[in-house]
């Protein structure tokens, strides 16, 4: 499946770090950047999570929610948030169907792993609109964080 512009994004609960259930429906009247990540503890995602972690702020000016989401476990999630002092939640899409519904799912990743979320950002508007959308093929790219914080109207 793939996720477009103009859609209503489809709601989903998955566990985070803390082994809690939290939903997307849960962020009603809020916006929301989800930010898909293939693993926790590589290079290319703790530079984008950490980067998002130093401008939580402009996130926080304009009422969004920021949540990653890899496949990660949760025991592996808690890990990494702590260790990189994460300040928004990390989602475990275990099972791969989250990533999947987004069309955020690589079939192969490196070392022939199978079903490993691709790099994506969505940014969801308060009535749980999709306004914007990137799915990225190749994991050493990151999203475009200019197109998602003029999406949200991020001003610096």
């Amino acid at each position: 499946m793939k996720i477009e512009v103009g859609q209503k994004a489809p709601d989903f609960t998955l566990y985070d770090s803390a082994k809690n259930k939290v939903s997307l429906s849960d962020f009603k009247g809020k916006q929301v950047l989800l930010l898909f990540f293939p693993q926790a503890f590589t290079s290319v995602c703790t530079k984008e999570l950490c980067n998002v972690r130093d401008h939580i702020d402009q996130y926080n000016q304009v009422n969004a929610q920021v949540l990653g989401i890899s496949v990660d476990s949760v025991f592996t999630l808690a890990k990494y948030k702590e260790e990189q002092k994460l300040n928004f939640p990390l989602l475990s899409d275990f099972n791969k169907e989250v990533s999947e519904t987004y069309g955020a799912l690589y079939d192969t990743f490196a070392f022939d792993m199978k079903g490993v979320s691709k790099r994506s950002a969505f940014v969801i508007d308060e009535a749980g609109v999709v306004q914007y959308a990137e799915v990225l093929e190749n994991a050493g790219d990151l999203p475009n964080f200019e197109s998602i914080e003029a999406a949200l109207a991020v001003t610096n």
